[in-house]
């Protein structure tokens, strides 16, 4: 049987659907043996108590960073062709894996494939206004409950964006990012069930945060982006008339003009009236429903408008997200350890202050590192590569793991093409890595690794020591106090 080509991601706050989706993926009539990757994005607390049901499950931290970071922390933990994400709260059809599996041998040249999902509404009566609105999700399009991407694409355009902190437009902005309206993600056959989750009287006021998403998306995509992603246009017009008309009323109480007062609270009664009746009249219309959506019409469209306003001003100038990098390359002397010359000697090895945990940060966030190091002792035969290779191994037991370490063996003089300032290392570590130079970071100590970086196109950072120059400072395009300070600026995106 050909394998899948997938790992599957799971973002989770720890609901207790998690358990039951786990149960449905261990229960396939073809058994799931690829990685699945539960990234907990709980701000913190106990490790999730999980049952792994004989899966290749791992767990992973993305620190409460909401949906969009969660998933990309999430797919930068897999090496796969494609990433399959499911929500924690879905229950994936008992065939589903095998389904998945012809899904992709017919995407083709598709950068995605959607699944199918299903809401099941009461029998017995009609549906509230939550779960008429959750019951949408069976017509939304390109929705992470259930869809797979091609990881190259994912790394192209740097992932979920995580400016949206709310599960809500993040999967639309990235599927018209990935080009979703020209037909570049399919639908496939296969189908999961999403069940409607517990809410409160509040849950739908509390929603209206996503009116700041919506001038997130505009921003982003432009005036019809509704157009594109297939999305309602929503009702902010109208709750604009009506949060209006309220003001206006409020405005003649202050000044005691009583008959605009009076007009403005025409206008407010009627746009709210307007409002709960769209909501109540579909049912089921019994006194607890009428209360709720009578309480929370009244408050809704101020909500929405504070909310969009908000949105407005956070997000009128956004950049296109550009996503951490895939790869971070980082000189080994002066940068990761102290410098000592022509070391040969693991016992020496001294890590620079606040390595561990910069390079820590990196690998919870899914980045994967590499080291490029000039050691042209062993060209001069002052040290023999055994040597060199211990020291290696000595960097990495005290700072955790590297996916590679690329060394230039090559004295000066000897017309290599990997000896930094040269590209040939960067390159090399870019190609053999699967890593597309434009999403790689390097950084370093010294002007030669900021012109090998320039010269293979990776961005770079320089962390002076007492040994950088002043020449080498002052050319460089981004200069950081330390290596902890070229970390956290990278973490941010701002490089």
């Amino acid at each position: 049987m050909t394998p899948v080509p997938t790992s599957i991601v799971v973002p989770t706050v720890g609901r207790a659907s998690l358990s039951a989706l786990g149960a449905a993926l261990a229960q396939q009539t073809r058994a799931v043996d690829v990685p699945v990757v539960v990234v907990d994005d709980r701000p913190g607390g106990a490790d999730l108590d999980l049952d792994a049901h004989g899966l290749d499950l791992r767990v992973v931290r993305s620190g409460g960073g909401g949906p969009a970071r969660a998933r990309n922390v999430g797919w930068r933990h897999t090496r796969s062709e494609w990433v399959s994400f499911l929500d924690d709260d879905v229950l994936p059809d008992p065939d589903w894996f095998e389904v998945l599996a012809g899904d992709l041998e017919l995407a083709g040249a598709a950068v995605g494939s959607a699944g199918r999902v299903r809401v099941p509404l009461p029998a017995d009566r009609r549906p509230t206004d939550w779960e008429r609105g959750t019951a949408g999700l069976e017509h939304a399009r390109w929705i992470t409950a259930d869809l797979t991407y091609r990881r190259d694409a994912l790394s192209a355009v740097g992932g979920f964006d995580e400016r949206f902190p709310r599960a809500f437009r993040e999967d639309a902005d990235l599927a018209l990012r990935l080009g979703a309206d020209r037909g570049t993600v399919v639908a496939g056959a296969r189908g999961v069930t999403h069940p409607v989750r517990p809410a409160d009287d509040w849950a739908s006021l509390r929603q209206q945060a996503g009116n700041a998403d919506d001038r997130l998306m505009r921003t982003l995509h432009g005036p019809d982006w509704w157009t594109r992603a297939q999305a309602p246009r929503g009702r902010i017009r109208r709750h604009a008339a009506t949060t209006a008309a309220g003001l206006l009323a409020l405005a003649g109480l202050a000044t005691r003009r009583r008959a605009l007062a009076a007009l403005g609270a025409a206008g407010w009664l009627a746009g709210t009236a307007e409002l709960a009746w769209a909501r109540i009249a579909p049912g089921p219309r019994d006194a607890a429903e009428v209360r709720r959506m009578l309480l929370t019409s009244a408050a809704i469209p101020a909500a929405a408008c504070w909310h969009a306003l908000r949105g407005e001003l956070a997000h009128r100038r956004a950049a296109p997200w550009r996503g951490l990098p895939d790869l971070v390359l980082l000189d080994r002397d002066g940068t990761l350890v102290h410098d000592v010359p022509y070391n040969g000697d693991p016992e020496l090895v001294a890590p620079v202050p606040g390595a561990r945990a910069a390079l820590n940060a990196l690998r919870e966030r899914g980045v994967r590192l590499a080291v490029v190091t000039n050691q042209s002792a062993i060209g001069t035969g002052r040290l023999d590569r055994g040597q060199v290779d211990a020291v290696n191994a000595r960097v990495e037991e005290l700072l955790g793991p590297f996916e590679a370490f690329y060394v230039c063996p090559h004295a000066p003089g000897q017309g290599c093409s990997c000896r930094k300032p040269a590209p040939g290392l960067v390159k090399q570590a870019c190609g053999e890595l699967g890593v597309d130079p434009a999403r790689c970071v390097l950084v370093g100590d010294i002007g030669s690794d900021i012109a090998a970086a320039e010269a293979a196109g990776v961005p770079a950072y320089l962390v002076p020591t007492p040994q950088t120059r002043p020449e080498e400072i002052a050319a460089a395009p981004r200069v950081a106090a330390s290596l902890a300070e070229a970390v956290e600026t990278i973490l941010r995106g701002d490089g």
